[in-house]
């Protein structure tokens, strides 16, 4: 195992600046050898402030320099080009969500990962703590028996960032979420690829089941990107799924999490919205299995810092659990792509 990861980033913008770059600084495992963006002055104000030797705007010739993995937090459009190359290089890739916004980028990636035998994690930040991964445990063991209906809803108080404008709470960040990202229609803008990606790959990491099909409806912002979303899914096997997501909350109120999955042998909850936090499986036996969420524990367990923790000890070649691998990545992107034709068709598609 190696004691230092060295690491490169590729789209060294807003979020990578407020969050990615200062985790892998403060991590005593990361050697952050170089980083990658467009605009030559950003760059070089970047590398200044972080202190990181290498910069260049052409992401290709960070690989020059021996990286054990590739963090990419490009803009969304970006990430299956950006990852392709990482891997082609030889690194393991944390690529931001969605893992790409195209399905058959999603299954090039998904085959490099397993011809380069490189990790691929997308740090999508519910499923890293430890309820989200204690209810995986729970369906890997068929606590809740066959899964046969989920109910699935998120929503966010993000009606500036995919309506356009700036986002109230990047006003002191050293960089802020631009639009050309978050809302715009023909770049992969709304709030599908933009947050009902956390949700989705939260399904799909505690459960195992296969999208079949998508029918879905959405009501759009002002830029003509998604600002609620309602869809029904079809999954082999013949459970279905109702799922919303919804932008729409006030500013200052807490994100929305709810999850329930019905199966043949129980009735699974989480809830994560601050103040009722909870979690159970409730058998048809009688039996009840409750984990502990502390007040305040739900989104506030979200972290961003512990994806990139255990991102570090892959490419140092230890053993860490990857709550966002490429199979989780690629069924999002299944059931969003198969979402965002049916906006177009009103017909179901699939995935």
């Amino acid at each position: 195992m190696k004691e230092v990861a060295r690491i490169g980033l590729v789209g060294a913008g807003w979020w990578a600046c407020q969050f990615h770059i200062p985790h892998l600084l403060e991590n005593k495992s990361v050697e952050l050898v170089a980083i990658s963006r467009l605009g030559k002055e950003e760059l070089k104000d970047i590398q200044s402030k972080f202190k990181i030797e290498h910069g260049s705007e052409n992401h290709s010739e960070i690989y020059k320099h021996n990286l054990d993995g590739v963090v990419v937090a490009s803009p969304h459009v970006e990430h299956a080009e950006h990852s392709r190359v990482a891997l082609e290089n030889g690194c393991h890739v944390m690529v931001e969500k969605p893992m790409t916004t195209n399905l058959n980028d999603a299954k090039q990636i998904v085959k490099l990962a397993e011809t380069t035998s490189k990790s691929v994690m997308t740090p999508y930040g519910l499923n890293y703590t430890h309820y989200m991964e204690q209810a995986a445990d729970w369906f890997k063991a068929r606590k809740a028996g066959e899964i046969k209906h989920v109910v699935l809803h998120m929503s966010s108080a993000l009606m500036d960032l995919f309506g356009g404008e700036p986002m109230l709470e990047t006003e002191n960040h050293l960089y802020r979420p631009p639009p050309s990202t978050w809302a715009d229609p023909q770049r992969a803008g709304g709030y599908g690829w933009g947050q009902l990606s956390h949700a989705l790959a939260a399904l799909f990491f505690v459960s195992d089941l296969e999208p079949k099909s998508v029918r879905a409806m959405c009501s759009n912002s002002t830029t003509g990107v998604d600002y609620y979303d309602a869809m029904l899914i079809d999954f082999d096997g013949g459970a279905k799924a109702v799922v919303s997501g919804a932008a729409g909350l006030p500013k200052g109120k807490p994100p929305q999490l709810d999850l329930r999955i019905y199966g043949t042998e129980g009735m699974f909850l989480l809830d994560v919205e601050f103040g009722r936090e909870r979690m159970v499986l409730n058998c048809l036996n009688g039996t009840d299995l409750t984990h502990q969420i502390d007040k305040g524990g739900g989104y506030g367990a979200y972290s961003t810092k512990e994806a990139i923790n255990r991102f570090v000890e892959i490419c140092r070649g230890a053993s860490a659990r990857n709550s966002g691998n490429e199979i989780v990545g690629l069924k999002t992107v299944q059931v969003l792509s198969a979402m965002y034709k049916s906006f177009e068709s009103g017909n179901p598609e699939n995935c």
